[in-house]
C-alpha cells in the first residue's frame, strides 16, 4: 500500500478535551496495532514509522500512529503533566477500539510496556524497540548513572532545534550516519520542531522534573505482562544500551530479543523491510 502523510492523516479529541492528531492505514475491521513514537525533538508517529505504517497495513492490519501529546501536531503539555498511558487510553476510547497491538519506540516503548502493566485487557501483542525505561540495576556493561551519550545529544537539540543540532542527532540516533544525516532530513526535522515552540519549551522546563521523560513503569509488573512480547533492540545503540532489553527479556516471560548488528536507536528507520517482516511474523504467528 502507498501511503501519504495527507492521505492517512486523521484528527480526534479525547473525552478530557486533549487533541490528538494521528496517521491511519488499513482496514479498520482488522486487528489494530498501534505505533508509538520517541520523544526525540521534531518526533512524530509520520516521522518516526513512515516506512512501516503502509507495509503493516499491507499484511491484513489496521495501523494508528499517533503524535502523542507534547508532540507533533497534538496537544501541548508539560513534561512533568504527561501520562501518555492515559491519553493511550483515551485515544483507544474516541476511536472504539476494545484492545490493540502495541509497537513502542523509545519512549513510546516506555508507554507501551507502562499500558500493559495496567490494561492487561486491552492489549493483544508488545513490541518495542529501546525501551527509554533505564537500566533498572547496577549497569553490566557500561556507566549506569546519568544521561547516555545519545540523550546529551537530543537534550541539546531541544535547546537548540537547528539543522546542525538535529544533524548530530540525527547521526547519534543511527548507525549508517552518512545514509540517514542528510541535509534533507535535518533540515526537516528542524523546520518540524521548530513549528511548535511550546512543545520545545515545555520539555526543556521537564529536565528539572525527571526529564528526558518521567519513568513511571512500576518495574516489579513486569513479570506480571502475559501477552507475547517482541523486544527488538540496535546492538550499537547509544541513546539506550541493549542492556535494556536484556533486563526485559529476563523479567518478561513470554517475550523474545531480536539483537540487531549495524543498527542504532531507530531500528524501524534503518532496518525497515526487516523490522516491517519480523513485526508482521510476531503478530500474525503468537
Amino acid at each position: 500500500m502507498t501511503v501519504s502523510q495527507e492521505s492517512t492523516a486523521r484528527e480526534a479529541t479525547l473525552s478530557s478535551g486533549t487533541h490528538i492528531h494521528y496517521y491511519e492505514a488499513g482496514d479498520a475491521t482488522a486487528p489494530t496495532v498501534v505505533l508509538l513514537h520517541g520523544s526525540g525533538p521534531g518526533a512524530t508517529g509520520w516521522s518516526n514509522f513512515s516506512g512501516n505504517i503502509g507495509a503493516i497495513a499491507d499484511a491484513g492490519f489496521h495501523v494508528i500512529a499517533p503524535d502523542m501529546p507534547g508532540w507533533g501536531k497534538s496537544s501541548a503539555v508539560a513534561t512533568v503533566d504527561m501520562d501518555h498511558d492515559q491519553d493511550l487510553v483515551g485515544l483507544l476510547d474516541a476511536l472504539g477500539l476494545d484492545s490493540v497491538a502495541l509497537v513502542g519506540n523509545s519512549m513510546g516503548a516506555h508507554t507501551a510496556i507502562r499500558f500493559a502493566t495496567l490494561h492487561p485487557e486491552r492489549i493483544t501483542h508488545l513490541v518495542t524497540m529501546g525501551a527509554s525505561l533505564g537500566r533498572g540495576a547496577a549497569s553490566l556493561f557500561g556507566p549506569g548513572d546519568g544521561p547516555s551519550e545519545g540523550l546529551k545529544v537530543l537534550v541539546r537539540a531541544y535547546k537548540d532545534a537547528s539543522p546542525e543540532n538535529m544533524k548530530a542527532l540525527v547521526e547519534i540516533m543511527t548507525y549508517d550516519k552518512a545514509r540517514f544525516a542528510t541535509p534533507e532530513l535535518t533540515g526537516a526535522r528542524s523546520a518540524a520542531a521548530l513549528e511548535r515552540p511550546d512543545h520545545l519549551a515545555n520539555y526543556v522546563a521537564g529536565l528539572a522534573h525527571g526529564a528526558p521523560i518521567p519513568i513511571k513503569v512500576d518495574r516489579s509488573k513486569l513479570p506480571d505482562i502475559a501477552v507475547p512480547t517482541l523486544l527488538i533492540h540496535g546492538k550499537d545503540d547509544r541513546v539506550l544500551h541493549f542492556e535494556v532489553s536484556l533486563n526485559l527479556l529476563a523479567n518478561i516471560p513470554n517475550s523474545r530479543l531480536v539483537l540487531l548488528n549495524r543498527c542504532g536507536h531507530w531500528a524501524m528507520i534503518e532496518h525497515a523491510e526487516e523490522f516491517n517482516r519480523l513485526v508482521v511474523d510476531f503478530l500474525t504467528h503468537n
